[in-house]
């Protein structure tokens, strides 16, 4: 296509890498651009990446920048509250600031109408997002504290269990029916995001858990960043039954970039093909239809393809979809319009 389509990302962890960076300015590398992982403000404007869901993945303050540590099996550790506490709280202040330093480039949105008017401008359009929710003590005054500080978006488990759930461990080949469902912590968590617009992310989540959130929220179900299962068989990628429920309830997946939720044969390869992405996005857009399929990147926290390589790679996959046939009006759905859409439907 001769002009740069807009991407609304639904996963980064900019904000991981920033945090971690030891000795560092982050503002600065963030906003002037650094060689090194795959978002800065330079890159995504080069990329039209013009917003997202900036996570914040808490974990263990000795694993910073090593995201996804994990044991032999792909089970990870459970992590204290004091540290998550630390590193959550650290992550929240850089997004803060960056949009204080940016002098307008960079918002933090809190409604769908904040984020088209943050695109509208030129501004990068960030919604505050966590991954993970072992900062939060269970009678759920930090989520109070978060939510009138910009927190829009809640992934109640990163792939580890905690009191709020069990979050599915990273194993190949396996599917995501392993261990137990929601605590009641957890399903009161997921009813006060209902209650206070925030959206309740599944992508980490694991069956029972997913089961759970489908019984309980009054919301759009949400996979940010999951592949299809019956093309790689991941742990963390979707079922044919949890596409169905996505569906059923007007939601969204988003395409995950990382290689090893993307190959059929679960490896980490650089190498990997953007015609293997653009199969899952049709199996994706055959079960989700048009308006509930989006693009979650997983930028700075995998291994994605080096035809891409990072934020200003975008343009390459827009190329891929057009060269499919996907047509100007399903590529905008797909890199923006439906993530704009569900996050009007859930948060407002």
């Amino acid at each position: 296509m001769s002009d740069t389509i807009p991407v609304f990302d639904g996963h980064n962890d900019a904000l991981l890498r920033l945090f971690s960076s030891k000795g560092a300015d982050p503002v600065a590398d963030f906003l002037e651009g650094r060689p090194g992982g795959h978002i800065d403000l330079p890159r995504a404007r080069k990329g039209g990446l013009a917003g997202g869901l900036f996570a914040i993945f808490p974990p263990p303050l000795e694993m910073a920048g090593r995201s996804g540590a994990a044991g032999a099996n792909g089970d990870a550790p459970e992590l204290g509250r004091a540290d998550a506490l630390t590193s959550t709280l650290g992550m929240a202040s850089i997004l803060l600031r960056l949009e204080r330093a940016s002098d307008g480039a960079l918002a933090v949105c809190r409604s769908a109408g904040e984020i088209r008017a943050a695109m509208g401008r030129g501004a990068l359009a960030a919604v505050f997002h966590i991954e993970g929710a072992e900062a939060f003590d269970t009678d759920l005054a930090l989520l109070d504290v978060l939510h009138a500080a910009g927190l829009r978006s809640l992934g109640p488990v990163w792939s580890r269990p905690n009191a709020f759930g069990y979050g599915v461990p990273f194993r190949f080949p396996a599917t995501p029916e392993i261990g137990p469902g929601l605590t009641e912590a957890g399903k009161a968590l997921v009813r006060a995001c209902n209650r206070l617009k925030i959206l309740v992310d599944l992508s980490h989540l694991n069956a029972e858990g997913f089961r759970d959130v489908a019984k309980i929220s009054d919301a759009p179900l949400v996979a940010s960043h999951s592949n299809v299962h019956a093309l790689c068989g991941h742990s963390r990628n979707l079922m044919d039954w949890q596409l169905a429920a996505i569906r059923d309830t007007g939601g969204l997946a988003g395409l995950n970039f990382a290689t090893g939720f993307l190959r059929a044969d679960g490896r980490m390869g650089a190498d990997t093909g953007l015609d293997i992405m653009i199969r899952h996005l049709d199996v994706l857009l055959e079960a989700l239809g048009e308006d509930g399929v989006g693009l979650g990147s997983d930028f700075d926290g995998a291994r994605i393809p080096a035809a891409i390589g990072d934020a200003a790679g975008l343009p390459k996959l827009i190329e891929a979809m057009d060269k499919a046939g996907y047509g100007r009006d399903l590529i905008e759905n797909i890199a923006w319009r439906n993530w704009v859409g569900v996050l009007e439907r859930t948060i407002g």
